[in-house]
């Protein structure tokens, strides 16, 4: 199991670098210390290098390249860092003090591009340090360390006096002077250790600061193992994780319950987490208390908050009713209490922060994070992964001192790290929502899932065809990473369809929207309509919605923030057309069970409207089968002129594609339509006879 006193490898190499400039090499050792999280954090520590350019003017200038603030280190580019003019930058080092404002405003004089972005809190730092080359990280066997009780002294005894101890201060202005002193006053130091915080390691080249970062972390990670010894992590185990299959089975019950009680100031998305570690602190008999105490970063409690919220549960209850009203009256108490922890430390003008728990733990079960999307979901939970590792070497180590309610205030709402959320782009119409569509492997419900995600949500995409859905799903993450999901999905068959919902919450938490799509057609005279043929049409078209809107009400309804059902019907739900009466009559049952939805559902916030288009030949599955032709025969015309027949018979003269159909779904699922139930919207060119009025 992954721990403090985990190893890092290293992972330099001299002909990836070869050839490279000052700022690739950068780049680089960036990417390197990025790729481990147990190295660096996601988002956080921050890399820089020093070298000459020629300025504007043309003349050679001494500069610093400084990670670009809220840039990962895995992933930063060349434009991710900022380039700073060393001599202005350095000059601070004589000042007394320093606002946070003050440095803000001088660095952008100093920087050699405007369109860069901010530079790093650390920059001064870095900038006060007389090394070409400087590493800030936080991995975890330092932070273990830098959060004991005696860290101090256990600093002293792992590395005698090549490393400074830094008291903890807030990164600034006066951090960087007290990091710069200690370095001028100790010049055979190794590191420095900020307690609460990190390590900032330095080099002649990237490769000697890269190597020399790894160094002190594994020479710490060595020490904290030798330490520990025989001792049980945590003081031992309290309540014994649950099989396997029973936590995922609870985990799908329970994700609808902790994204709605998180949800009610502004929605989440939520993921289960019940990795080996995790489960070992949930279930030890001082995991409580430790993960109570306190963050142990700055760069962790931006993302998980503060604490957590734990949910004790008693593994011998027979159903999880109690488990979930424990959570719903916990996380309302989190919410309380933050509340009050804001008032305790708050300064005029501070925002008002979302008062939800970001990381819920659940003994025998695991942990469920919540973010604005999966991603940051899931980087919450990794940032509490390295919460974990430092409490559990800490457990065995020494007394784990986290940061003071008033510490971990300063850096919550300090306006530097507030800025960082302002770099992330507005968030989109359907954004931190959660939308299944069925028949989404093509036609209308494929082009469906594309304009959700476009605008921010998280698709499921089910259909009777996985490869089809599959295959619509990676388009959708190859131009939006993360936000679609392919299930298998017959929705005449009730496993099936519950199935493909539960994967739907183990993977976002939840549900907002359903699109009721799957269809076939069958067109044929009722003397020769055959009665499998006829209870077909009513299986995929009548079950099979009444199915899926089942499953989707169940978990709308325990989230309690409502939700929209869009059911796509037909022209032929409003007006019949000839020789298709079995298809007519599923249609218009869709219709009329979309109006006795939304009238029942209505208390509940659930919205249901329908979407009736009308020959939407264009990408469909539908319209490639035998109905193409048996519509054409109905109407003595050759298949290949149904296009201009359809568009003949329309009001605008036009033909109705995907996309016309598509956006009618967007408008009903989106708040625009908040006041909208029990609607049918015709996207049909304008049928006379299909006119709801």
């Amino acid at each position: 199991m992954e721990a403090a006193w985990y190893r890092v490898a290293n992972g330099w190499s001299e002909r990836e670098v070869e050839g490279m400039d000052a700022l690739g090499r950068l780049v680089f050792r960036s990417h390197l210390l990025g790729r481990d999280r147990a190295v660096c954090n996601w988002k956080g520590g921050n890399t820089s290098t020093k070298g000459v350019v020629a300025d504007f003017r043309g003349r050679e200038t001494r500069v610093m390249w400084i990670k670009g603030s809220g840039s990962d280190l895995l992933t930063i580019p060349r434009e991710g860092f900022t380039c700073l003019a060393l001599e202005p930058v350095g000059d601070l080092l004589e000042r007394e003090a320093m606002t946070d404002e003050e440095m803000v405003a001088y660095l952008r004089h100093c920087m050699l591009e405007p369109d860069q972005p901010r530079p790093s809190i650390e920059t001064l730092m870095h900038a006060f340090l007389p090394f070409p080359c400087v590493d800030h990280t936080h991995p975890d066997s330092i932070v273990t360390l830098c959060n004991a009780r005696n860290g101090r002294e256990l600093a002293r005894e792992a590395f005698g006096e090549t490393v400074a101890w830094i008291p903890y201060v807030r990164p600034g202005f006066t951090l960087a002077k007290q990091v710069a002193l200690a370095v001028r006053e100790n010049p055979g130091l190794r590191a420095v250790l900020l307690a609460k915080h990190g390590l900032v390691t330095w080099g002649a080249t990237d490769r000697e600061t890269y190597e020399s970062t790894l160094a002190l972390i594994n020479d710490a990670a060595q020490f904290l193992g030798e330490r520990a010894g025989e001792r049980p992590p945590y003081g031992g185990v309290r309540v014994q994780a649950w099989p396997a299959e029973r936590r995922r089975s609870a985990a799908a019950e329970l994700l609808p319950v902790v994204r709605g009680a998180v949800s009610r100031r502004q929605r989440a998305v939520v993921v289960f987490d019940d990795s080996e570690d995790v489960l070992e602190l949930v279930g030890s008999r001082d995991g409580r208390g430790l993960a109570l105490t306190g963050s142990a970063c700055p760069d962790h409690l931006v993302h998980t908050k503060h604490r957590p919220l734990w949910v004790d549960v008693d593994p011998s209850a027979g159903s999880l009713e109690p488990l979930k009203e424990a959570i719903r009256t916990g996380v309302e108490a989190y919410a309380e209490q933050y509340r009050a922890y804001v008032q305790a430390h708050r300064s005029a003008g501070d925002p008002e922060g979302d008062p939800y728990p970001r990381i819920v733990l659940v003994p025998g079960i695991g942990m469920f994070a919540t973010g604005k999307d999966a991603e940051t979901a899931r980087n919450a939970a990794g940032l509490y992964h390295r919460a974990v590792a430092v409490m559990r070497a800490l457990s065995s180590v020494d007394a784990f001192e986290s940061l003071t309610d008033a510490e971990a205030y300063a850096v919550e709402y300090w306006p530097l790290e507030l800025y960082k959320l302002t770099l992330a782009p507005p968030e989109k119409e359907l954004a931190r929502r959660v939308a299944l569509v069925t028949g989404a492997a093509s036609g209308i419900g494929r082009q469906a899932a594309v304009l959700m995600a476009s605008q921010g949500a998280h698709v499921v995409l089910a259909d009777i065809n996985a490869a089809g859905a599959q295959e619509a799903a990676g388009e959708i993450n190859g131009r939006w990473p993360g936000r679609a999901l392919a299930v298998a999905m017959d929705v005449t068959e009730e496993s099936s369809v519950r199935d493909g919902f539960r994967q739907a919450v183990l993977a976002y938490g939840g549900l907002d929207v359903l699109v009721s799509n799957a269809g076939i057609a069958i067109s044929k005279p009722l003397e020769q309509t055959e009665p499998h043929e006829w209870q077909r049409l009513f299986d995929v078209l009548v079950k099979g919605y009444y199915l899926v809107s089942r499953e989707a009400v169940r978990i709308m309804k325990e989230q309690g923030i409502g939700g929209s059902i869009v059911f796509v019907t037909s022209k032929n739900a409003l007006v019949a057309s000839r020789g298709a009466a079995g298809y007519n009559a599923a249609k218009a049952a869709e219709a009329h069970l979309a109006r006795s939805l939304a009238e029942e559902l209505g208390p509940h916030g659930i919205r249901v409207n329908s979407v009736a288009p009308d020959a939407v030949l264009e990408g469909s599955s539908i319209w490639s089968s035998e109905w193409r032709n048996e519509r054409a025969q109905a109407y003595g015309i050759d298949a290949s002129e149904l296009e201009a027949y359809y568009r003949g018979r329309t009001t605008l003269r036009v033909n109705v594609r995907p996309d016309d159909v598509a956006e009618a779904i967007l408008f009903l699922a989106s708040d625009r339509a908040s006041r909208t139930t029990g609607c049918t919207v015709t996207v049909d060119g304008g049928v006379a006879a299909a006119f709801t009025r």
